[in-house]
């Protein structure tokens, strides 16, 4: 699986203190389980289960700040019909300045999956941040509708 043939050249962000990146060969495990210790959902988690997590997931996304990861997102996708979003993690150091927003951004208008019309997130503790970013609250999900479906 592992990014889907996307490329990891970095893409600075507007202010230049952030650099993000599309591949999971961007992070390294261990520096993903520093960012998951602030959490209460993910602090567990074994270096090996990241490690089979990153070489699981379609695309990485993540920034840098001063060669240090501060935030990152991954998402599981079809590359047609659906996508998920999935460890929306910004360092405490980071959170507040814009970074969560736009490395949201970047990876929702990738060219790998701007186009896939539904985009969900199941977190329960990022109900205002996805709001923010578009996606609506729907029966115990957030969803990110930007087409309307027909079904038959």
């Amino acid at each position: 699986m592992g990014d889907a043939g996307i490329g990891n050249a970095p893409e600075r962000g507007p202010s230049q203190d952030y650099i993000f990146y599309d591949s999971s060969r961007a992070v390294a495990a261990i520096e993903l389980q520093e960012l998951f210790r602030f959490t209460h959902w993910g602090r567990s988690r074994s270096l090996g289960q990241i490690e089979r997590m990153l070489e699981g997931t379609n695309l990485c996304f993540s920034a840098r700040s001063g060669g240090k990861l501060v935030a990152f997102c991954r998402m599981l996708t079809d590359f047609v019909f659906r996508g998920s979003i999935w460890d929306i993690l910004v360092h405490p150091d980071h959170q507040g300045k814009g970074i969560g927003s736009r490395l949201m951004s970047y990876a929702l208008t990738h060219p790998a999956v701007r186009d896939i019309p539904i985009i969900t997130s199941f977190s329960s503790d990022l109900v205002p941040f996805l709001e923010r970013n578009g996606f609506e609250h729907r029966e115990g999900l957030m969803v990110l509708q930007r087409v309307p479906i027909a079904y038959s």
